[in-house]
């Protein structure tokens, strides 16, 4: 083992934005808490957490549950809503671009402001708006994503394509995720170890918004690059950090994102093997 490391496992993907071709392996429960905080202009800086629940159901289909939060300085605390995703992967095996299916429900409200995707014109402008008010418009949404993703040489290279419409009015809202990352080292060593190079991945992620059905455009839109960096430590705990910077006048300045995932292997069969 000393002379011939084994390669490292398949690899989390970092991205808090883009996904990649990679479900939850059946039967694991995945436990993640992540926040959003956003430098505001014109407004109150603020931090936005949420909860995600996801569930490999079967091995081609990841259902995922999301609870939205966020902290505005100077205006207070709110929960902003839920959504309930859903990713089917269509061909199982290994092609040199996977295919992913993604369909959400989203309720949450106006003064949501995780920023776990960026649509149509979205910008910093729509979250310099007091909580009190936003809170008022209730959003029934739904999204759609189209995820490319590949592996070649350690590396994952992802594309989304984003859709997303509110049920009630509103045309279609476009908007875009791309992503690469790899683990600093492919081969393990001989030896477990916690700080070993090929347990972090770093990676970078851009996107934004493509503007709508009635006008698609770049111009007007957010968007943003960051880099990004997860440590994957031991009983399934993995943290990730990501700053990014807007690109355009519409973006925020600055965003700092960090969260930790917990995964819990063979929950389904534990339960299972408890109501038997």
């Amino acid at each position: 083992m000393a002379l011939f490391p084994r390669p490292a496992s398949a690899q989390e993907t970092p991205y808090f934005v883009t996904y990649s071709h990679r479900l939850e392996e059946p039967g694991n429960l995945e436990l993640e808490f992540s926040s959003t905080y956003a430098a505001q202009r014109g407004g109150n800086d603020f931090v936005a957490p949420w909860l995600e629940i996801e569930y490999g159901a079967t091995g081609w289909w990841t259902t995922e549950i999301y609870i939205d939060s966020q902290h505005t300085l100077g205006d207070g605390a709110l929960f902003t809503g839920w959504r309930w995703e859903n990713r089917f992967r269509p061909l199982m095996r290994e092609h040199w671009i996977n295919p992913v299916l993604y369909v959400e429900y989203e309720d949450v409200n106006g003064a949501d402001k995780t920023m776990i995707e960026v649509v149509g014109f979205d910008g910093e402008a729509d979250h310099a708006v007091r909580n009190a008010v936003a809170s008022r418009e209730h959003l029934h949404e739904i999204e759609a994503k189209l995820i490319l993703s590949s592996d070649f040489k350690g590396w994952n290279i992802s594309e989304n394509f984003i859709a997303e419409k509110n049920l009630a009015h509103a045309p279609w809202e476009f908007g875009y995720a791309v992503a690469a990352s790899r683990p600093l080292r492919l081969a393990a060593t001989a030896r477990p170890c916690n700080f070993c190079r090929e347990n972090i991945v770093a990676g970078v992620e851009m996107y934004g918004g493509l503007g709508t059905t009635d006008s698609a455009t770049l111009s007007g839109t957010s968007h943003y690059l960051a880099p990004m960096v997860a440590w994957q430590m031991p009983r399934g705990v993995t943290l990730r950090v990501s700053p990014g910077w807007g690109l355009t006048h519409p973006s925020h300045r600055f965003l700092l994102r960090w969260g930790v995932t917990y995964e819990i292997s063979g929950f389904g069969g534990k339960v299972r093997k408890l109501f038997r």
